[in-house]
């Protein structure tokens, strides 16, 4: 039996995951998933690609609001409900994707702990991202994740990974949303339907990975790993492909325990490795 072994949310992209036992599942992803980011003066995205710093940030959830904390810059609480702000537009990747700064007292906060000017946005109910038709149907929305509203990877993949690897990696690096057990490795890669909890889940697209994967979540220190590894036997289209991004049709609740059943796979020409290969002098 496949089985959901973790679930992860992202309240300020690109800041530190908070694992949770339950998730609430919208119209746009997991609740509070990437509602926040931060952003430069040109409302560009900002993200732990370009300043690894950001991962020395981490966050919890409060009953009131996200619970942000630095090593040397104290907490802050920003709350869920945010005052309705004018709207503006904000780029994430090639997107045009409209939010509302929160306020000037969190933009000094971040902007210090981070030692570069930076801005805190919000995205609130009204403002509704679609995801790339080319993936998915009219009408369905994400977040400002980078493209996609869940990403899904199963425990087994990692492990395969990390029997590869001289010094094996935590899934905090590839930033999931939900994990599975069960199945062989890179089982995910076929996953075209999926059930949980009555929720309806589509394979989207594998997950191309960057260099945000080579970074230590709990000292911000880049690495080769496990990009140099992963290229070895998950490339395509000059790609490195790890995990799956899924969209969905309805709402609900997930819990970790439920059971993940695969109500089709994918026929076409999707990458899938379920073998190590042999390794010869």
């Amino acid at each position: 039996m496949l089985q959901v072994s973790e679930l992860f949310i992202y309240p300020i992209k690109s800041l530190g995951g908070i694992s949770v036992q339950n998730a609430v599942v919208t119209s746009r992803g997991l609740q509070h998933d990437r509602r926040w980011m931060l952003v430069n003066d040109h409302g560009h995205f900002i993200t732990q690609r370009e300043f690894p710093q950001m991962a020395l940030l981490k966050a919890t959830v409060a009953n009131d609001g996200i619970l942000v904390s630095h090593h040397s810059n104290g907490s802050l609480l920003i709350p869920f409900n945010s005052e309705r702000k004018p709207l503006h537009q904000f780029a994430v990747w090639d997107d045009a994707c409209m939010g509302q700064y929160v306020n000037d007292e969190f933009d000094q906060w971040f902007s210090e702990a981070l030692s570069m000017k930076c801005r805190l946005v919000y995205m609130p109910e009204d403002s509704e991202r679609e995801v790339d038709q080319r993936y998915a149907k009219p009408g369905m929305i994400t977040s400002f994740a980078d493209a996609y509203p869940f990403l899904l990877i199963g425990q087994a993949s990692l492990d395969d990974l990390n029997n590869r690897m001289a010094q094996p990696l935590p899934m905090n690096r590839f930033r999931p949303n939900i994990v599975f057990t069960g199945g062989e490795a890179y089982s995910e890669d076929l996953m075209n339907q999926i059930d949980i909890a009555g929720i309806t889940f589509y394979g989207a697209k594998l997950c191309a990975r960057c260099v945000l994967t080579t970074i230590d979540q709990q000292t911000a220190v880049k690495a080769k790993e496990p990009l140099k590894t992963l290229a070895s036997y998950r490339m395509k289209n000059n790609k490195i492909m790890f995990g799956q991004n899924l969209i969905h049709e309805n709402t609900g609740v997930i819990t970790v325990g439920d059971e993940l059943k695969v109500l089709s796979i994918h026929h076409d020409e999707r990458f899938i490795i379920t073998k190590k290969p042999s390794i010869t002098a």
